[in-house]
C-alpha cells in the first residue's frame, strides 16, 4: 500500500469514526419500532422503586405518548456512566446516587420523583426475638433498648448509617452499644442472621419482609415505625436521571417520558390501596420474582407514590439533610435548580 493510499485510509477511517461518534451523540441517537414507537432505553436497580416503569409499560402509558420502554438493570456505580456514554436514556437513580455523580461533575439533571421515602426494614432473628420478646407491634423505644448489647450486621455504610439514625433517635449509641459485623451483601446478611452470627440488620425491602414470611426472622422497625426513614422527614426515594445534553436535544421525548411516569406514580397512589387492583401487584412481581404476593404489597406500601413528580428547592434540602445525617454526601455537596427541573412534567 503507497503512503497516499494509507493516508486516504486514515482519513475516510476518522470520518467514519466522526460520523459514528455524532450518531450516538446527536440526534439520530433514539431509535424507532416498526410501528413508529421511539425506543427509550431506562436502566434502574430493580428494586421496588422501578415499579412505576412497570405499571407504565403495563397500562399502555408509554405508547400512548408514542414511546417504548427498555428496561435493563443496572447497578448505582454503572447507572450515571451508563446515562453519560448514552447506554441507556434515563436512569432511575436514588438521591445519594445523584448527588454523587452531580460532585464528580456528570452533566445530568432529574427530571422527576418517581418515588418517595426509604422502604427500610430491621429484622431480628427468630431466637432473638423470642429471647426479648420482641413481635411487629413492639414499640421503637422497646425495640432499640433490646438491641442495646447485641451484634448487628451491614452490608453497606448507608445501611449502617440507617440503623444508626434509628438507634439514636431511641437514645442508643450505635457505635458503643452494638458490635458490628461487615458483610459483602444483604444476602450475606440474611445468611449470617439464619445461622445466628448476627442478632438483626437493617435493608431495603423486600428482603426483611421476605426472611419474615419464610419464618427465618421477625421485622421489628419500617419506615411506619421510625419516622426519619420515612418520605415526609427523609425526603425523595428516586428520581429520574438523563444527561443534560440529551435534555436540550429531545425535549419531546423527555417530556413524553415524564408525562408517563407521572402517569403512573399517580396510578399507584390510587390503586395500591383497593385490594382488588392486580396491575401494581404483577408491575413489581417482573422486579421482585419469586417474592410471596403479600411481601411484594407491603414492600410497595412502605414507600410513596406522589400523583405529582415534581421537585422543589425544600425538597431538595431536606433530602441532602437526610443524606448528610447518613454521612453519605460528599463534602460541600449541593443541589440547586440547574440540576433537577419540572418543565418536562405535564
Amino acid at each position: 500500500m503507497t503512503q497516499h493510499s494509507r493516508k486516504l485510509l486514515a482519513l475516510t477511517s476518522a470520518a467514519i469514526l466522526s460520523s459514528a461518534l455524532l450518531t450516538a451523540c446527536g440526534s439520530d441517537a433514539l431509535t424507532t419500532t416498526a410501528d413508529g414507537l421511539t425506543v427509550v432505553t431506562v436502566g434502574g436497580g430493580g428494586s421496588v422503586f422501578d415499579t412505576p416503569l412497570m405499571v407504565a409499560d403495563a397500562n399502555g402509558y408509554f405508547r400512548k405518548q408514542g414511546l417504548k420502554l427498555k428496561f435493563v438493570t443496572l447497578t448505582a456505580s454503572i447507572g450515571p456512566a451508563a446515562v453519560q456514554s448514552d447506554s441507556v436514556q434515563f436512569f432511575d437513580s436514588s438521591p445519594t446516587g445523584f448527588v454523587t455523580s452531580h460532585a464528580k461533575g456528570l452533566p445530568q439533571i432529574a427530571v422527576g420523583t418517581d418515588g418517595l421515602g426509604n422502604p427500610l426494614g430491621l429484622v431480628v432473628s427468630k431466637r432473638f426475638a423470642q429471647a426479648h420478646h420482641l413481635t411487629g407491634k413492639t414499640p421503637a423505644a422497646q425495640v432499640a433498648k433490646a438491641l442495646a448489647g447485641s451484634t448487628g450486621g451491614a452490608s453497606s455504610a448507608n445501611t449502617k448509617a440507617e440503623a444508626g439514625v434509628f438507634l439514636h433517635a431511641q437514645g442508643v449509641d450505635p457505635e458503643k452499644k452494638i458490635t458490628w459485623v461487615s458483610l459483602p451483601s444483604p444476602a450475606a446478611d440474611k445468611a449470617a442472621l439464619k445461622s445466628d452470627q448476627i442478632d438483626w440488620f437493617v435493608t431495603s425491602e423486600p428482603i426483611p419482609l421476605q426472611i419474615q414470611s419464610d419464618g427465618d426472622g421477625v421485622l421489628v422497625a419500617d419506615p411506619f415505625k421510625v419516622p426519619a426513614w420515612s418520605a415526609a422527614e427523609a425526603g425523595y426515594g428516586q428520581v429520574v436521571v438523563t444527561k443534560k445534553s440529551f435534555a436540550s436535544q429531545h425535549p419531546d421525548t423527555v417530556r413524553k417520558f415524564a408525562t408517563a411516569l407521572q402517569q403512573a406514580t399517580a396510578y399507584m397512589n390510587t390503586h395500591l390501596k383497593d385490594s382488588n387492583d392486580k396491575t401494581v401487584l404483577a408491575a413489581a412481581k417482573k422486579l421482585l420474582k419469586g417474592m410471596p404476593d403479600d411481601v411484594v404489597r407491603s414492600s410497595l406500601r412502605q414507600a410513596d407514590w406522589p400523583k405529582d413528580d415534581s421537585m422543589n428547592a425544600a425538597g431538595w434540602k431536606k433530602t441532602l439533610g437526610f443524606l448528610d445525617s447518613l454521612g453519605s454526601s460528599p463534602p460541600g455537596a449541593k443541589v440547586t435548580s440547574e440540576d433537577w427541573t419540572n418543565k418536562y412534567l405535564p
